[in-house]
């Protein structure tokens, strides 16, 4: 048996849903994680404070009276987006953040921004008074290849936003190319990138082992080998300009496998066990803490934990839980395609 202790993680990009699936979702983030940033793309999505705080409420209840954990609300962009009504939001202490989905980009992001420039009023208050950025970064045009997405938006999208708010606090949110570890890491000194398990463990492959593999289906979607070792690299490496996102994204399985097959990993129930493995594959099982505990919280300027967890080793690979039950439906968990020997003890 080997040990290792580490400061408690935080999650900094999740998707809790609503309902029946709140309920069931939310114990699998809290049990190992801190803190956590809520995405707000609901159908409705969260548009103003007052919907941050109702929305806040329901995940405060589903959290189990063991677990301290502190979830983070986002406002989601829209062209209409009231610069005033953000500036009250955040310095109200309603939201976190502001999310930016190019529209039609991912699950329930229809109502996203198309034109950037409509929305470079709410960004210049969010630059002025300190409130995180984060983005989806992806184009949608349909001539644009659908693995060239996020190249192209960091080329024609992001590098206008940095130069225009080089001060604007900037998460390129679960990045999946060597382009854009490169372009964050060469960026002003306010632009930071997380990445998810999913984009470590796996390239583009894993779609299409022996058939179509929709339960590995995500966007933006997995890429090729050399992207995911570049994506690696800079996990592992300790730069503070990286960190964890999971963008954990429950769907029912009867909606993975329908004829939409739709976008999502639901991967926090084994996320900190897989990434341990990860780590230690890379001989780096020192650096894991900077990626999951430090390098987030110092870029969103907030204290680190206290709370310590353990991390143990097995001689036997952990035998993963398929399934979470929602009621008579499934949500499949993720696992990845190489045996983990890492369990959270405490």
């Amino acid at each position: 048996m080997e040990e290792i202790e580490i400061i408690k993680p935080d999650d900094w990009h999740v998707h809790f849903r609503d309902g029946e699936v709140l309920n069931t979702v939310v114990p699998e983030t809290t049990r190992h994680f801190a803190r956590a940033i809520i995405m707000p793309n609901l159908v409705p999505p969260i548009l103003k404070g007052v919907d941050a705080v109702k929305y806040k409420k329901k995940i405060q209840r589903a959290i189990p009276k063991s677990d301290r954990f502190l979830p983070l609300m986002t406002i989601y962009l829209t062209e209409n987006t009231n610069k005033n009504d953000i500036r009250i939001a955040y310095e109200s202490g309603q939201v976190f953040a502001a999310k930016l989905y190019p529209a039609g980009a991912t699950t329930n992001s229809d109502s996203g921004v198309k034109d950037i420039n409509k929305i470079m009023p709410v960004l210049e208050t969010m630059s002025e008074i300190g409130m995180p950025l984060l983005i989806h970064g992806e184009v949608t045009d349909k001539e644009i290849d659908i693995f060239d997405r996020e190249k192209v938006f960091v080329d024609q999208k992001l590098d206008f936003i940095c130069k225009e708010l080089p001060e604007l606090k900037i998460t390129l949110e679960h990045i999946t190319t060597k382009e854009a570890t490169a372009y964050v890491n060469e960026g002003n000194k306010n632009l930071v990138a997380s990445i998810t398990p999913h984009h470590l463990a796996l390239s583009r492959n894993a779609m299409f082992v022996g058939g179509i593999r929709p339960h590995n289906y995500c966007l933006p979607i997995l890429k090729r080998e050399i992207h995911r070792k570049a994506l690696v690299e800079v996990a592992v490496s300790g730069n503070s300009k990286f960190f964890l996102g999971t963008d954990t994204a429950p769907h029912l399985t009867s909606d993975k496998e329908s004829f939409c097959g739709c976008a999502g990993i639901f991967n926090s129930t084994y996320c900190v066990s897989i990434l341990a493995q990860l780590f230690e594959n890379e001989s780096a099982l020192h650096k894991l803490e900077n990626f999951i505990s430090k390098n987030g919280a110092k870029h969103y300027n907030l204290k680190i934990n206290k709370e310590k967890i353990l991390i143990t080793k097995s001689n036997h690979s952990l035998l993963f839980k398929k399934e979470l039950d929602v009621k008579k439906q499934k949500i499949r968990i993720f696992e990845p395609d190489f045996p983990v020997f890492w369990t959270v003890s405490g």
